[in-house]
């Protein structure tokens, strides 16, 4: 039965229940679902909602809460919006209903039974499985073999662990190019790197994800994580993940999920590494055709659109942007190294262009040492797994990714899409980490749950011994799956494991602590084989020997001749500049991309020390992701992005080494440990393969990447290929162009000393270095596209070694402090780089004389993009570069004017920083009125510039933590949900102040576990508890207000005189839902979606007011910076402002610097006696100065202001309890 809840003019949510509700869980859900039930079985009017075949993760998430409500018998919840009200929806995951009645949700399908395939091709063919003749030979003659007929299952299990997409036939395959047969496959290429340069590999090539070492650390983690317990430092010796995914059909096809479950299976890649590691953070690239915003882009007028065949090329970087955004904020991996790069070109009869588009989602993340390797399970050990249900989804998507993208129906290619679910996937490595943590891991080997879904996880875990897997133990979440589809979709958030028997009950109970499901699947049997059971139906849907299974095949091999790229040479006007700069700046690679960056988290941790935005203005620059590896030291990770396929497209050997070149100039600003031998390199290698000329070029471009590599003394040990970059229509087919996009990282020795792209005023010379060592040349630039060309002529670099010590001459200065301000030259060019250093400040500007660069041609000076850096120092640098014989060029100084003045031989150039600024950042505003909901995308365009981030720290601040080193301690605890994702540097911050600090879970609360009892400050922290369905904090107040033993223990909690609380971003919404601020208030105040409607991720300014609170008392009056980052931060109060203790006001009145339109301007409230206060500003992101987006460059404190309010704490509650 359905039941209706809700306005069928506005929207309803539809509840399956199997069995009647009682009035009382009745007015439970109308209570969570802050709706009114509707008395008719049928609503006569159009709605938008989910496919009816496909539970929504949203759906998983409302059921759970009301289960954790006391509410059963509730199968299904899903939102129906009005046909009238709802915008465009995505027909790739939603449908349009007539009605709605009983039958929604029905599902006619039966369960398929086993098949015996009688015609392999034909199956092949019909299914979309990509096996090639000879496969099918070898599949024929395995049937032959085993003397019956393969079952579905098989062929479907052989098809996705055998595709190109798992296997890498081409990269392990033998080419010939132009009759010659090459001595080296394209993976001996690249695995050579890592054989000339070790340096610091602990891992390649033998896990989804590689590890170099790493410095020792302090773990700061709970002490145990089967119940709760006290935080604690351990020292480890930590080693750094690095990994880089792509998710190209999948962005394609269904942008949202592609691209979230991008993001969910790179970080599941990395948490499967050895035993268990866990992530830090993220970055993603995204290339498409060119976004047709608007009509002004000359050159996206000159290439007629296609009739797309999924979705148009800003709905996808819309759609796919929001989706890695929202899986990394959901999840809580802040995301701050990314690119974006639009293209499409039409010359000598063929059509260059992102059809197919590109997702790459890489990151960094850490481990332990003696962790780095996986185990060799043995007979009797047990498989587990962790995470959801099975639906349809998913399904083949191995083999499709391996085809041309069109290939097949869109039933195909949909079903081959998984769905987001990134709180369920956080619950599964909330226990991995536990298990992580502890002394002895209990993990022999683990693998996450990629293409080819439960196939292609369980037979790699158990590839080298054999074992059996229990399909009636697999959890069903649509009943109408058949054998093939239960044991082949594919999910992100889940994880397989092999266990000893006897460590079962332990894994268990973490994992049911952490609320993520756990099934025992199976087990290792040492016999070699692979077998999938149905115990229950005395049924076996697959039984082949390992070896049957991965196959026997041959190297493929791969013959091809070169064809030499000709492409028209660039002509231009002199008298055109600033033209060509407007529309340079306009581009989409080159103008801002504040769009992608105010909708991501990237704060969460509290351990970033260098985002994308810097300066007092914030807008995104800097190029270089920095995170720090413990909350004790300075030691961190740098991260950086590389591509450049456009000088590729005309000669593929300079893509690669200028992808390299870049990804080196980006990450050079931060302070490696050992200089460029600390970096190891991540390559991903997307192509058109099979199409004559490709093949030949991709060797040329893997060749010349791995020379490159050895010849700068780094290593390249780990990537990923997909090499079926072709879109097809009807009577077209579109080739991307041949791309490797590079991710760089290294081990940073002191995160405090990153430079960054903002000038310092009145200091030092400005300085330019060529490290391209080669002439300026416009092939492959920005600019060429602007006039749609590509070019003869590409820059490259000329001389590894010259670039190598300038790179080493680099990082010298940074550690001897030499360095003011940095930034590197790449899409735009020079004049690009010169505005940008300008941008982020008020009242800068630079004058600049480029004669001594000797090129009198300023066309070809100021938008060539030949590598190089600009370096501000007050460093006589022409004097240290010619000591290792590289040219460095004193171009300039500062002003005060906003004013870029530029002098070329008898060229003078004037640019007004204030204009071209608002020029790039126009395409950020064009991108953000797709997004952005009430005008908020003009009013962040009219306001960016405006509001300066100005402080006011408090009186007698020295940098220094006054800290409680009191031999008597105080219990504070950190109270988290499923999805919480800001508790360890919360805690870490509490002990600051000389707190014991407990991890408590809800689950500890309403177990009865945890009563609260021996516990005086409570912190409720930030993160999407259930993804924040049904409203945020909704289901996390429910588990409270509907669980007697939880809901007592809070009481008491309050009641008591001898406590304090805090409540962060989605504690904050927690404690207003709970209404514990105001409790003498009738009526409540609200936590509603911010202005924007959508996710904001800011860091601004807070004014501190006088209020009754105890934790701010001494930071009144002051002005201080803190991170914002949440989608319902907005404050809603039904009485006037004198009714409330406001205690932090954002220092702005309007947005962006107030995010969320809250009334009053509040950022902080506190309850009249001052002891429970609420914010949605991150204080504990905000704790150091390098987590400060922007800091006084005349301070040296080692904390922030912030690291006061729990030392107020702490007193306060001393002289309570004495």
């Amino acid at each position: 039965m359905i039941l209706f809840f809700g306005d069928p003019k506005l929207k309803l949510f539809a509840v399956e229940i199997s069995e009647e509700l009682s009035i009382e869980s009745i007015k439970k859900l109308s209570w969570v679902l802050d709706s009114s039930i509707i008395e008719s079985k049928e609503i006569k009017e159009k709605f938008v909602g989910p496919k009816s075949s496909m539970i929504t993760p949203w759906s998983t998430n409302a059921v759970e809460i009301t289960r954790n409500m006391g509410v059963k018998n509730i199968n299904r919840i899903e939102v129906f919006v009005s046909s009238k009200i709802s915008e465009e929806f995505d027909r790739m995951i939603h449908e349009e209903y007539k009605s709605l009645d009983q039958n929604i949700f029905e599902n006619n399908l039966e369960p398929e039974k086993v098949k015996f395939i009688d015609d392999l091709k034909k199956y092949n063919n019909e299914h979309g499985l990509a096996l090639d003749d000879f496969e099918i030979s070898y599949l024929e003659n395995l049937s032959i073999k085993i003397g019956r007929k393969l079952t579905d299952s098989e062929v479907y299990g052989f098809s996705q662990v055998n595709s190109e997409h798992c296997r890498h036939k081409i990269f392990n395959g033998q080419f010939i190019i132009d009759g010659e047969e090459k001595s080296n496959s394209l993976f001996e290429l690249i695995k050579s790197t890592s054989k000339e340069n070790k340096n610091s590999i602990v891992s390649a090539y033998s896990d989804n994800v590689a590890f170099i070492g790493g410095p020792k650390i302090n773990q700061f983690q709970p002490k145990r994580g089967d119940k709760s317990s006290y935080f604690i430092n351990k020292e480890i010796e930590s080693i750094i993940s690095v990994k880089a995914e792509t998710h190209n059909f999948p962005t394609t096809v269904e942008p949202y999920n592609g691209a979230a479950t991008g993001s969910g299976g790179e970080i599941r890649d990395r948490a499967a590494g050895g035993t268990g590691s866990l992530p830090l953070i993220g970055s993603a690239v995204y290339m498409t055709p060119y976004s047709r915003l608007n009509t002004n882009k000359i050159w996206e007028k000159n290439i007629p659109e296609r009739d797309w065949k999924y979705q148009t090329p800003v709905d996808i970087l819309i759609k796919a942007s929001n989706g890695a955004s929202d899986f990394g904020n959901c999840f809580g991996q802040p995301l701050i190294v990314g690119s974006l790069l639009t293209f499409e070109h039409n010359e000598n009869n063929e059509l260059h262009s992102y059809d197919k588009v590109i997702m790459l989602a890489g990151g960094v993340g850490y481990g332990e040492l003696k962790q780095a390797m996986k185990k060799s399970p043995k007979k009797g050990d047990i498989i587990i797994l962790l995470g959801g249900d099975n639906y349809r989804i998913g399904m083949g998507g191995a083999s499709v990714s391996s085809t041309d993208t069109g290939s097949y129906n869109n039933a195909i290619e949909l079903n081959a899409v998984q769905r987001s679910n990134p709180e369920m996937q956080k619950r599964v490595t909330n226990t991995i980490r536990s298990l992580f943590e502890m002394n002895e891991n209990p993990i022999i080997s683990i693998h996450d749950h990629g293409a080819g879904g439960h196939l292609n996880c369980f037979s790699e875990l158990v590839e080298d011994i054999g074992g059996e897997i229990y399909l009636d133990s697999l959890p069903i979440g649509d009943p109408s799956l058949s054998y093939k589809e239960i044991i082949g979709n594919e999910s992100q958030e889940r994880i397989g494991l092999i266990i000893k028997e006897i460590d079962y009950d332990l894994v268990k109970k973490i994992a049911e602590r952490e609320r993520s499901p756990i099934y025992k699947v199976g087990k290792v049997t040492g016999d070699n084989k692979f077998r999938v059971i149905d115990r229950k139906n005395n049924t076996e849907t697959i039984n082949l020997d390992l070896d049957s299974l991965f196959g026997d095949a041959p190297k493929k091999i791969l013959n091809d001749i070169t064809i030499t790229s000709r492409f028209n040479k660039i002509e231009y006007g002199s008298n055109k500049i600033y033209e060509h700069v407007e529309n340079v700046l306009s581009l989409e690679a080159v103008a801002c991309k504040d769009w992608l960056t105010n909708k991501v988290d990237r704060c969460v941790t509290g351990r970033i020390a260098q985002q994308q935005t810097v300066g007092e203005i914030q807008i995104p620059l800097a190029n270089c992701g920095v995170v720090s590896l413990d909350y004790n030291s300075y030691t961190g990770v740098a991260s950086s992005i590389g591509h450049s396929p456009i000088s590729g497209l005309i000669d593929p050997s300079i893509g690669s080494i200028n992808s390299i070149g870049e990804s080196l100039t980006n990450i050079i600003w931060a302070p490696l440990a050992n200089g460029i031998k600390s970096i190891s390199l991540s390559a991903n290698w997307m192509w058109p393969c099979g199409n004559e000329g490709e093949d030949s070029r991709l060797y040329q471009a893997v060749d010349a990447c791995s020379n490159f590599a050895i010849e700068l003394g780094i290593n390249i040990p780990t990537g990923k290929d997909s090499l079926s970059m072709v879109q097809k229509y009807d009577e077209l087919k579109v080739k991307s162009p041949g791309t490797v996009i590079i991710s760089a990282s290294g081990q940073c020795n002191d995160i405090r000393k990153v430079v960054k792209p903002v000038l310092s005023k009145n200091l030092g010379n400005i300085y330019y270095i060529n490290l391209s060592f080669d002439e300026y040349k416009l092939g492959g630039s920005s600019f060429a596209q602007t006039l749609n060309k590509i070019g003869s002529e590409s820059p490259e670099i000329k001389d590894s070694n010259k670039f190598k010590e300038s790179f080493n001459l680099v990082q010298n200065l940074i550690s001897n402090n030499n360095i003011l301000s940095g930034h590197d030259i790449s899409s735009g060019g020079l004049i690009t780089c010169l505005l940008e250093m300008c941008f982020s400040s008020n009242n800068v500007g630079l004058d600049i004389d480029l004669t001594d660069l000797g090129c009198s041609d300023s066309t070809k000076l100021l938008f060539s993009e030949n590598s190089g850096i600009i370096i501000q120092s007050a460093k006589d640098l022409e004097k240290e570069f010619l000591s290792i014989d590289v040219k460095c060029i004193k171009i300039g100084n500062t002003n005060e004017n906003s004013i870029l003045q530029i002098k070329n031989f008898e060229n003078d150039f004037f640019f007004s920083i204030n204009k071209y600024r608002d020029i790039w950042y126009s395409t950020s505003r064009d991108f953000d009125l797709k997004q952005s909901k009430n005008n908020k995308a003009i009013e962040r365009y009219n306001n960016y510039k405006n509001q300066p981030l100005k402080y006011r720290f408090p009186n007698g601040f020295n940098g220094d933590n006054s800290g409680n080193n009191l031999n008597k301690k105080i219990n504070a605890a950190v109270i988290r949900e499923k999805g919480s994702n800001s508790e360890r540097e919360m805690a870490f911050m509490l002990t600051l102040a000389g707190f014991n600090v407990k991890d408590i879970h809800m689950t500890d609360i309403i177990s009865g576990e945890e009563n609260l009892e021996d516990i005086h400050l409570l912190v409720a922290v930030g993160g999407f508890s259930n993804s924040d369905v049904l409203g945020s904090a909704k289901g996390w107040a429910g588990s409270f207000l509907h669980n007697p033993i939880a809901k007592k223990s809070l009481d008491n909690f309050f009641k008591r005189d001898d406590t304090m609380s805090l409540g962060v971003c989605n504690g904050c919404q927690l404690f207003i839902e709970l209404g514990l601020i105001n409790k003498n208030h009738s009526e409540k105040p609200k936590m509603t979606h911010n202005d924007s409607q959508k996710f904001e991720c800011i860091f601004s300014t807070v004014n501190i007011e006088e209020s009754p609170s105890i934790m701010l008392k001494n930071l009144e009056g002051s002005r201080l910076g803190v991170w914002s980052a949440h989608g319902e931060g907005k404050f809603v109060f039904p009485y006037k402002e004198n009714q409330y203790s406001i205690a932090g006001k954002y220092s702005y009145d309007s947005y962006p610097a107030n995010p969320n339109g809250s009334n009053f301007n509040t950022a902080m409230l506190v309850s009249d006696d001052g002891r429970h206060l609420v914010m949605m500003p991150h204080i504990e992101r905000s704790l150091y100065p390098h987590n400060w987006a922007y800091y006084p460059e005349d301070r040296n404190d080692v904390y922030s202001p912030w690291v006061m309010v729990f030392n107020n704490s702490f007193e306060w509650l001393i002289n309570k309890m004495n």
